[in-house]
């Protein structure tokens, strides 16, 4: 049930706004203005009855006594009006799954079917997800998973659901938000070749050539395109598919209010709800605070050799992202841990970092700025998800460079700044 813009309008005349106390008077098709109710009933009869826009001629023929009018007169507030009545009906109207979440449903409930006929073991979904794995793990092209399902059409029953290309699966992961973005970076870390500078073919900071070849090292007498191979390239993971889909399960959906309804307000400290800068966020942001679904963010990263050896010096570094909505026991589980960049190597980006962290960063400021709809399985309803990154989870190197603080040389303690009583040993 949506509503439209006359009924809109119509809700924003003085008169069809007028409350008594808590109570207003309850738009239904059933109620039809004349019987005064809680907001919470009024949105129960909503959903049931229907909503009816107000006829103000009709209104004004309905007389109302001298008691109500003189009692509505002392509880009308000139200034808030509109208050409360137009946020009621639209969170009132704002029922059942938004189109993001139908078509997610819809992959999930048609990946559930058998594989084929009388096969127990596996599901059209869980084939193509773990046929991806298998790709990735043994570094197999897309030439070589063709291959495999034309071989699993000739072996498989004639009513084996496979995906036709890998091409295809890689569209049912995208639906999932399994998928990422390459981007291509500056070999010296200057810039990202994104946004207003995605077409661009060399580093406008220090001139690098964004390509490890240039044309005109091609073969000349090949007249296939020359392949470019872009000299660095980062991996981002987008997070706000994957940040509705913790809400499109009932059971995560219940978890990601743990910290406002599971918490146990005992004054110990188990959780960063119990600390002193949650408690300061939620008074200075009321409005982020007053919806508990909206979403509290750590950013973590560190380097590491993917390589396994230390006769090659390399630092790979992934950013990943700690949900503090989830109780202490879900939210450092892997599967809740969710990798949003791969900044890769050879060296460690060092101040830097900052450059790669821009595609997150527009993420998580669109989030904060505007919200995103999404639909809450849990009580079936939609709301507009908000995000905020509360901290950041480094160890001492990496703490400079994610804030920028020096912590080398006599300055280097973060917390006494230039009030350090610093002294060298001997």
């Amino acid at each position: 049930m949506y509503m439209n813009k006359e009924q809109m309008n119509t809700l924003r005349k003085p008169s069809s706004t007028r409350c008594q106390g808590n109570q207003i008077s309850c738009p239904c098709c059933t109620c039809h203005y004349r019987y005064w109710y809680d907001r919470n009933d009024v949105r129960d009869h909503i959903i049931c009855n229907g909503f009816v826009p107000r006829n103000d001629e009709s209104f004004h023929l309905r007389r109302m006594s001298p008691e109500r009018e003189a009692e509505d007169l002392q509880h009308d507030e000139p200034s808030n009006v509109n208050d409360g009545i137009e946020e009621l009906l639209y969170n009132a109207l704002r029922e059942g799954p938004n189109e993001e979440a139908k078509r997610f449903l819809n992959l999930i409930e048609e990946g559930q079917q058998e594989l084929y006929s009388g096969c127990k073991k596996m599901s059209r979904l869980a084939f193509t997800i773990c046929l991806y794995i298998y790709k990735c793990d043994y570094k197999l092209p897309d030439v070589a998973i063709a291959g495999l399902l034309e071989f699993f059409k000739e072996v498989l029953p004639d009513d084996a659901m496979l995906p036709t290309s890998m091409h295809e699966a890689k569209k049912v992961l995208k639906l999932l938000g399994l998928d990422y973005k390459k981007i291509d970076a500056c070999p010296n870390d200057c810039m990202l070749y994104w946004a207003g500078h995605a077409n661009a073919t060399s580093c406008h900071v220090c001139g690098t050539s964004r390509w490890k070849s240039k044309e005109s090292d091609q073969n000349d007498n090949s007249n296939e395109k020359p392949r470019r191979i872009p000299s660095k390239v980062l991996r981002y993971f987008p997070i706000k598919k994957r940040l509705q889909r913790l809400y499109m399960c009932a059971e995560t959906s219940s978890y990601m209010t743990w910290h406002k309804y599971g918490r146990e307000n005992d004054g110990l400290l188990r959780h960063p709800a119990d600390g002193q800068a949650w408690i300061n966020f939620d008074k200075k942001y009321t409005s982020f605070s007053n919806e508990p679904r909206n979403v509290r963010l750590a950013l973590a990263t560190d380097g590491f050799n993917p390589f396994q050896t230390m006769s090659i010096v390399h630092s790979t570094w992934p950013v990943i992202l700690v949900n503090y909505n989830l109780p202490p026991w879900l939210a450092t589980k892997s599967e809740f841990l969710m990798l949003s960049l791969l900044i890769p190597g050879p060296l460690s980006p060092g101040n830097s970092i900052d450059v790669y962290l821009q595609p997150l960063m527009k993420d998580v400021d669109d989030f904060w700025q505007f919200g995103l709809e999404t639909y809450d399985a849990s009580t079936n309803t939609r709301f507009d998800m908000h995000v905020a990154l509360l901290s950041t989870i480094s160890d001492f190197p990496g703490y400079a460079m994610l804030s920028g603080w020096s912590t080398k040389g006599k300055f280097a303690c973060p917390c006494c700044h230039y009030e350090v009583d610093s002294v060298y040993l001997k």
